[in-house]
């Protein structure tokens, strides 16, 4: 599944609750994409090739090989490479993660809420797997947007 394809699919759950922040993102309009009058939150969602990354892209970090419905880690982690601010105006405010097996609907596996000062940007989580799927974490900045990052896990 193509990128743009998942965020369209996930992105109902991540829009709102990003909007529920009531932030504007700063991110190009419909009319500047050409005419388009749609707006799509994938076109919001900041690729891991942008400027800033290291402080950003949720760094995801999960075993290579799983075997069929048995639990492992995955741990998700913002500002791996360089930390990430922690204030009141400048924090992570939520980590989110999914999981796409080909054929299938894009799985919401959890999202967990932080709070600016207290939280740190980090979190670990059981996740089964039945085949081989693709993970996907997005992760929302007070500042700076959703940012998105992924990984394969194959299922033995």
């Amino acid at each position: 599944m193509k990128r743009s394809e998942f965020l369209a699919r996930c992105g109902a759950a991540a829009g709102v609750a990003a909007l529920a922040t009531g932030t504007v993102f700063g991110q190009e309009t419909a009319a500047e994409r050409g005419g388009s009058t749609m707006a799509r939150f994938g076109d919001v969602v900041i690729p891991p090739e942008k400027q800033g990354k290291e402080k950003h892209v949720p760094h995801i970090e999960a075993p290579s090989k799983v075997k069929a419905g048995e639990p492992f880690e995955v741990t998700v982690i913002v500002g791996k490479e360089i930390a990430h601010p922690n204030t009141i105006a400048h924090h992570i405010k939520w980590i989110q993660l999914y999981a796409k097996e080909e054929g299938k609907p894009v799985a919401h596996v959890a999202t967990i809420d932080l709070g600016p000062t207290y939280a740190a940007p980090r979190v670990t989580l059981p996740v089964m797997l039945t085949k081989s799927s693709t993970l996907y974490a997005l992760e929302y900045c007070s500042l700076h947007g959703v940012w998105d990052n992924s990984v394969e896990v194959a299922v033995e």
